[in-house]
């Protein structure tokens, strides 16, 4: 009997227990995001998690620096994203396609979208992300 694996073949977890609007630098080099979990829970407001496709030679200024992905997480919510999921075809196995940041990844969380947002939830914001 074969066993055939679906989604992510190997991954690297990155856990973040205070992501705020300071861009916090997870990656130097190039990564691939196939999912996250974010936990808004401690907060009362709507939060934006802001990622960049940078490193630490161009770290990105919140508020100025355009973001190359938000997401939003709803007020006293946990939000999980995820890639699209692997396909089995003919029995040969293509992984998730995932989320690539060529250069790096920065991420920082702030209670407003889009690029100008840059003050900080007042709790904690946990995020986990799965890269390779």
């Amino acid at each position: 009997m074969a066993i055939i694996q679906h989604g992510i073949l190997e991954a690297t977890k990155h856990t973040d227990l205070d992501l705020n609007a300071t861009a916090e630098e997870l990656a130097s080099s190039a990564k691939t995001i196939y999912g996250m979990e974010i936990d808004n829970t401690n907060n009362s407001v709507d939060v934006f998690v802001k990622c960049y496709d940078t490193n630490n030679a161009s770290p990105p200024t919140v508020g100025t620096t355009v973001p190359d992905m938000i997401i939003r997480v709803g007020a006293g919510k946990i939000r999980s994203v995820s890639s699209t999921r692997g396909t089995v075809s003919g029995g040969n196995v293509t992984p998730a396609a995932g989320f690539a940041f060529g250069t790096g990844l920065y991420m920082a969380c702030v209670t407003a979208g889009g690029t100008a947002g840059t003050t900080g939830p007042t709790e904690d914001v946990k995020a986990t992300v799965y890269t390779n």
